[in-house]
């Protein structure tokens, strides 16, 4: 009787681990390429999560056609780095908290770091705890596709939108440039952007076909290559005149 019960139990036991395999490897075989081959997307992490014995940055993909999805995982290559450059983001924006920028005197806003991919990003959907998540398998990633920045945070939809739209380039803001004393966000942000110690370089711009201009800075740890080098490192100068 009892060798008929232990039976039983070994074979619940072998059911179970054979309905775990094929749900693990059920969720691993939904994979997928999103945004566009010529496009840039963009990863806005928020937090953090354990995947696979790993803690990895969580956030949003913002695609190349402008589609938000949330519940993103960054694994592989950079991910400790986007980790360390999120928390010192934030550090920052606590310490901004009721400062004013000294040169135009307006309050300090909260920055968002955002890595941008060049290409489409593949991603495994995978449900952890009940949730479906989709992991960007970075791995698979060019690391020359891969450039971090940081902006106002009401601006990353808008800058990942720039760097998808014809005739946009990028310029840098000579020391003494007029922006840094417009009364208004892309004063202060323009001004923010070179106060991430250690981490990043500031005082670029995104400027629009409109003459818009989008203020921001570039992570000089996730350096990137050539198909971002306009934007890591601008050769031409804001005029703010023109």
């Amino acid at each position: 009787m009892k060798l008929g019960w232990y039976l039983i139990g070994v074979g619940v036991v072998i059911a179970l681990a054979v309905v775990a395999f094929l749900m693990l490897h059920t969720a691993h075989e939904a994979s997928a390429q999103l945004g566009s081959p010529s496009g840039f997307e963009g990863f806005v992490p928020s937090g953090q999560i354990n995947y696979n014995g790993n803690t990895d940055p969580a956030g949003d993909l913002i695609l190349s056609n402008g589609t938000t999805i949330q519940n993103v995982i960054w694994n592989g290559p950079y991910a400790s780095t986007i980790i360390q450059n999120h928390n010192a983001i934030n550090q920052l924006n606590d310490q901004f908290v009721g400062q004013t920028d000294p040169v135009n005197n307006q309050p300090y806003v909260n920055l968002q770091d955002v890595y941008v991919v060049k290409g489409q990003v593949p991603v495994q959907q995978v449900t952890i705890n009940g949730q479906t998540y989709y992991v960007i398998e970075a791995s698979s990633i060019n690391p020359a596709n891969i450039v971090g920045f940081y902006t106002y945070d009401k601006w990353v939809p808008n800058f990942v939108a720039a760097t998808n739209t014809t005739g946009t380039y990028a310029a840098v803001l000579p020391g003494n440039s007029p922006v840094f004393t417009w009364t208004n966000a892309t004063g202060t942000v323009a001004y923010q952007t070179m106060l991430l110690p250690g981490l990043g370089s500031g005082r670029d711009v995104i400027v629009l076909p409109t003459g818009t201009i989008i203020p921001y800075g570039s992570y000089i740890n996730v350096p990137g290559g050539t198909p971002l080098l306009n934007f890591t490192a601008p050769y031409k100068v804001y005029n703010s005149s023109s």
